[in-house]
């Protein structure tokens, strides 16, 4: 249907109808601009990229008296602005200067017209990923044995809470029974080259020097096998106190050798039933939780088997993968939000990683977040929808999103002029206003500069006001040429 069959009545007052606008002629405020003088022409505003910025010049919103725009308001404006590639308008474009005209009330409603007032709202921005929940590798770890052998006893199992030294298992190992026995030479020659060295020096004069000599260097020789089989334990795990056990007698040394590693490692019960000197056991390097185990008693087992995995699961990672082109808006320390596959709970975390490399063949970059789990709710390997927020503003300015429309040159909302019901006489117009869009949420959309609070829109419907804006523009031609 014709403009000027939604908002009057031509027919019947053919003589004094304006064909152009749809009103009678003698009532155009297009026509006749005296009828409704409009403000004063601010033009382009360069920082926010609208015609007759409202931040700048509040005078030119439709409110009754004149707002006020605080501080945070152009604050939350350049924030919204900074790092994001937003619409552009065309500093050219005179489209802002035009008004939409309806005869009556009644025309209004016929053309199914309806407004919603511009309202502050909670806008929220992010990049959308895909995410996988692991464990946080720094605090994880993958257990095997020192020396190949055979499970001799399994002390912990999947689910059990270790503390840094706990004992998960015994292994038996024959290198174990070596290197006991070669600490035990090494003792026993290193006690007896020192006494020959100590007895020969004793005696002065009486020998030759060259035997003093050998005998210094039996003893550093002998010495030197102590220090390394005191390092061979340390590489197995192992501390050696040697000044206690130099001061044993050999008997004593075996016995104590024999539960070398095991003190505090097993129940008391259980190393008294220990016979053998082949015992090493497997003990936890950090606090956590067992997360897998992978052997029983009995099994013979190599260095190179994992054994267990030990997790502290108060904190996992939240692994993502973002395109390229999106890293520029990404820091460290931006919030994330996780929603696991058929869970209704968002989790919470912060960026702690971006990569510096993409993938070559999809263009991805990896991201990482922490979440924390104290409650130990969280999986690993769970899937499910990220989100790094870059922006949350809980008072932005914002309109309906149908209320936006584009017009060839810019976006534009409608806005009801402040005057609309003083009187029944009163000009029913809509002003149209050039808007910077910024982000879309819930069906609102962010207004960056155009509107201020308290302005009336027209929403629903308001696609029959653009087809007339953009009717007479097509009449007229279009004369935007950006300088």
């Amino acid at each position: 249907p014709k403009f000027s069959s939604l908002t009057g009545s031509a027919g019947s007052v053919r003589q004094d109808w304006c064909e152009e606008h749809g009103v009678p002629e003698s009532k155009c405020v297009e026509c006749n601009p005296d009828l409704l003088p409009k403000g004063p022409d601010y033009g382009w505003c360069a920082e926010h990229g609208v015609h007759n910025c409202p931040l700048h010049h509040p005078d030119v919103a439709q409110l009754k008296k004149v707002p006020a725009v605080t501080t945070a308001d152009l604050e939350r404006a350049a924030r919204a602005l900074v790092g994001f590639d937003r619409a552009q308008n065309n500093s050219a474009c005179k489209v802002y200067r035009r008004r939409i005209q309806f005869a009556s009330l009644e025309s209004v409603k016929k053309a199914g017209v309806d407004v919603e007032p511009v309202d502050r709202h909670l806008i929220s921005e992010w990049i959308e990923s895909n995410g996988e929940i692991t464990y946080d590798e720094t605090r994880f770890a993958n257990l095997s044995t020192r020396a190949a052998g055979s499970i001799w006893h399994v002390e912990k199992n999947v689910g059990d809470q270790v503390r840094a030294g706990d004992v998960l298992a015994v292994v038996d190992s024959i290198l174990i029974g070596q290197a006991k026995s070669d600490l035990v030479d090494a003792l026993v020659q290193e006690s007896l080259q020192q006494k020959t060295m100590e007895r020969l020096r004793s005696v002065g004069q009486a020998v030759a020097g060259k035997q003093v000599l050998e005998a210094e260097t039996a003893f550093e020789k002998a010495h030197v096998a102590v220090l390394k089989s005191q390092q061979a334990f340390a590489n197995l795990g192992i501390p050696v106190d040697l000044e206690v056990l130099r001061e044993l007698p050999n008997d004593e040394k075996i016995a104590r050798l024999r539960h070398l590693g095991l003190e505090g490692a097993v129940s008391s019960e259980l190393l008294s039933k220990v016979t053998t000197a082949n015992l090493l056991p497997i003990r936890s390097p950090m606090d956590g939780m067992i997360v897998d185990r992978r052997v029983v008693a009995g099994e013979v087992v190599d260095t190179s088997a994992i054994l267990f995995k030990i997790a502290d699961t108060s904190r996992m990672w939240l692994n993502l993968n973002v395109p390229l082109e999106e890293t520029h808006k990404l820091f460290l320390g931006q919030t994330v939000r996780f929603r696991p596959d058929g869970s209704q709970d968002e989790l919470t975390g912060r960026l702690s990683w971006i990569s510096t490399a993409a993938d070559k063949q999809t263009r991805m970059v990896k991201l990482r977040a922490e979440l924390p789990n104290l409650e130990r709710r969280l999986r690993d390997e769970t899937f499910g929808a990220g989100k790094i927020i870059l922006r949350e503003e809980p008072e932005t300015i914002a309109v309906p999103t149908e209320s936006v429309h584009w017009e060839g040159c810019c976006h534009v909302v409608f806005v009801r002029d402040k005057h609309y019901f003083d009187s029944p006489d009163s000009f029913k117009v809509f002003h149209v206003r050039s808007v910077r869009l910024g982000a879309k949420s819930n069906g609102f959309t962010e207004i960056i500069a155009g509107v201020l609070p308290g302005e009336i829109v027209a929403a629903k419907g308001s696609d029959v006001i653009s087809a007339q804006l953009l009717k007479n523009n097509l009449g007229e031609g279009c004369t935007c040429v950006e300088k």
